[in-house]
């Protein structure tokens, strides 16, 4: 097939690539690099089914509608503003990226009939109740408790009313903390790489809150699976998705892991305690039954092989 991938220079997106390109699929990527490097996709330069990649926004329609001039069967849509503080900070930012550029490229992919799926957050979803050990599906409550998981919300109505509207194949897919080799070892949003490169350095790990806040944490490779796999269904168009590992841990006790050291962990402030979420649990029952999809990479395997792909970029 033809594939347009959006945000395919960042973390995600890259491991997205990757899988497509092994598949035998034709791929364009639009990366503004906001997120993402020239240097994630670096590997793929010589294949001859990378067709192309475009630096440029999604907000940018004229730029939309001359990529669109190739025929695309699928577009996989990654682009986005992901870190929470950012959006609390900037909102409008965020917005314009998350909901307007999403609407931008649904008008695309509605004028060329091309197949959409929308990559979303498990951030959207309000807490689980942490009493009951029950998962999160889909039909859990939604609360956006950030700006980031408002405009996330937004482009999933867009893009779900864009199917009922238009019968245009759409899908949206909710993975849970994703994290792995290629994931930025600093900022927001990727603990699991933050917690490894700072225990590699031997300095202190800090977590916000009093860490019992849990996660369920999936591996890249598996992640970029469940995407590509929601892309290849039938099934899954006009349906959300949800992809984790149905095991969650605490912040504390990954951070135990991590390190063994425990004088090098350390407990400070949290910068956004109003949008926190205290219990991330999914249930993968949608995508095991729509795609015959499961994770496959065991949360002690998946820190192993992150540890030392980090030790090879110091």
């Amino acid at each position: 097939m033809n594939v347009l991938l959006t945000g395919g220079a960042g973390f995600i997106g890259r491991w997205v690539a990757k899988r497509l390109l092994e598949d035998g699929h034709d791929v364009w990527i639009l990366d503004n690099l906001s997120n993402g490097s020239r240097n994630n996709i670096a590997e793929f330069a010589g294949d001859n089914h990378l067709k192309a990649f475009a630096e440029g926004d999604i907000k940018d329609t004229k730029l939309l509608e001359d990529i669109f001039q190739q025929p695309f069967d699928i577009c996989y849509h990654l682009a986005a503003s992901i870190n929470v503080q950012d959006s609390i900070d900037d909102p409008a930012a965020t917005f314009h990226n998350d909901a307007v550029g999403t609407f931008n490229i649904l008008e695309q992919c509605r004028k060329h009939h091309t197949k959409m799926v929308f990559m979303s957050t498990c951030m959207v979803y309000d807490k689980a109740n942490a009493s009951s050990g029950k998962a999160i599906d889909e039909h859990h409550p939604t609360k956006p408790a950030s700006p980031y998981a408002g405009a996330k919300i937004a482009g999933e109505n867009m893009v779900l009313s864009y199917w009922y509207a238009y019968n245009l194949p759409t899908t949206v897919i909710r993975p849970f903390n994703t994290y792995g080799p290629f994931q930025k070892s600093s900022g927001e949003g990727g603990v699991v790489a933050i917690f490894i490169k700072r225990d590699l350095e031997n300095q202190t790990l800090n977590i916000y809150g009093d860490g019992t806040q849990t996660r369920d944490l999936l591996y890249v490779e598996d992640c970029a699976r469940f995407v590509v796999q929601t892309g290849y269904s039938d099934k899954a168009n006009g349906h959300i998705i949800n992809a984790g590992t149905g095991r969650d841990i605490s912040v504390n006790d990954l951070a135990a892991i991590i390190c063994p050291d425990k004088k090098r962990i350390k407990h400070v402030p949290h910068i956004h305690p109003q949008s926190e979420i205290q219990k991330l649990l999914c249930d993968y029952t949608k995508a095991k039954k729509l795609l015959d999809w499961q994770p496959e990479i065991t949360l002690e395997k998946g820190i192993e092989r992150t540890r030392q792909w980090i030790k090879k970029q110091m």
